[in-house]
């Protein structure tokens, strides 16, 4: 499989995870940690609204579900997740030394793509229409809840 066609596959995945939160109440954005052969390792959603918690965003959610994994794992892997990672989820992406990220788009929001990239990790946007639409809509519906959530008042 070319690696466009795995990426957008890849994408699908923290797409459908995006959807979950939303129909659960949440902030539409997903993830996924998917392995260099194509395994799908883990996916989340953010809880933020669902757990009342601090650091549940698509990509925390998708690390915390797949559980402890050797360092060698992460180190082969892609995170894959609908919208560019906010510092948090940079954070957590650069500790646990994964070399590639794919984000659905970076219209709604940019986070840490630049500082990912000057620590060396791959950083391709996608710009998914499907994406853009799903933040757009939750913004214009909850732009409380979206502020709260990348630590705006």
């Amino acid at each position: 499989m070319e690696t466009l066609d795995r990426d957008h596959a890849g994408l699908q995945h923290a797409i459908e995870q995006a959807r979950i939160g939303r129909d659960e109440g949440g902030v539409p954005i997903g993830g996924a940690l998917v392995a260099d052969d194509g395994t799908v390792l883990a996916v989340g959603h953010n809880r933020r609204v669902q757990q009342n918690s601090a650091i549940r965003h698509g990509e925390t959610d998708a690390l915390e579900n797949g559980g402890r994994l050797p360092a060698s794992v992460y180190r082969r892997s892609t995170m894959y997740t609908t919208l560019s990672p906010c510092d948090m989820c940079t954070g957590a992406i650069l500790l646990y030394g994964i070399p590639r990220v794919v984000m659905g788009e970076n219209r709604t929001f940019v986070g840490g793509e630049d500082y990912l990239r000057a620590r060396g990790v791959e950083v391709v946007n996608l710009d998914s229409e499907e994406c853009v639409q799903l933040m757009n809509e939750f913004i214009a519906e909850h732009p409380e809840i979206w502020n709260e959530d990348i630590g705006e008042e």
